[in-house]
């Protein structure tokens, strides 16, 4: 396939990159500072795009002719909050500018029951067990309230959309190696998963573009 990454020098994008490249997909990266993929895979295309420019040329050029986009977008602090939807908003622009379909791109479990602004509080998630609904939760809710919002907004910006899109909600991430023993779960959390790799989320991205099961749905993932 020809796969657009978007955030391709994150902690996610990396691994979609690395993965991609080792599956024989055709690769355009797009990031703000090409630097930061200094050492990454030889034949990957990368192309210097920044989300928040109003001039949407250059990232429609970096989806043009592309099977599927994929971003790892994020928010790396506080102060980053907002850019989730504002990057994706920009990504669906253009590939509405090329005529391009899919798109994977990462949330959050959590925001399984974190409404947008002037939406409808979700349901309780069934995957939730006592531990993250009461304790956990409610915890990270509160101190991450504004990137857990973002996302809300984000895939709510998806679902308006035309667009085939899968978006998929880890836990919390970490840096451990590729394990692929992963579990997943639609429209809902992963019950006892509290952490996956990040890795296995790139893993997960990927697979989802041979899963047409997977479009215009949530996917949670965890170990």
């Amino acid at each position: 396939m020809k796969l657009t990454i978007f955030a391709a020098s994150g902690g996610i994008g990396r691994h979609l990159l690395r993965q991609a490249v080792d599956a024989g997909h055709d690769v355009t990266a797009v990031v703000r500072d090409p630097a930061r993929l200094s050492g990454e895979p030889e034949g990957v295309r990368i192309v210097r795009g920044d989300l928040g420019h109003p001039d949407p040329a250059p990232l429609a050029d970096a989806v043009d002719g592309a099977d599927a986009v994929l971003s790892g977008l994020g928010p790396r602090s506080m102060a980053d909050s907002g850019v989730t939807s504002r990057g994706t908003r920009a990504i669906v622009t253009a590939m509405r500018a090329r005529g391009v379909r899919r798109i994977v791109v990462v949330s959050a479990a959590p925001v399984s029951t974190v409404a947008a602004p002037g939406q409808r509080k979700p349901s309780p998630d069934p995957g939730e067990g006592p531990l993250v609904r009461y304790l956990l939760g409610p915890i990270l809710k509160t101190v991450l309230r504004r990137h857990y919002v973002d996302l809300a907004v984000t895939e709510e910006l998806l679902r308006d959309s035309d667009l085939d899109w899968t978006v998929v909600r880890p836990p919390r991430l970490t840096d451990r190696p590729l394990t692929g023993a992963y579990r997943t779960a639609y429209g809902r959390s992963v019950r006892g998963g509290l952490v996956v790799p990040r890795a296995d989320v790139a893993h997960c991205m990927l697979r989802a573009l041979e899963q047409p099961e997977t479009i215009r749905q949530a996917v949670a993932v965890a170990t």
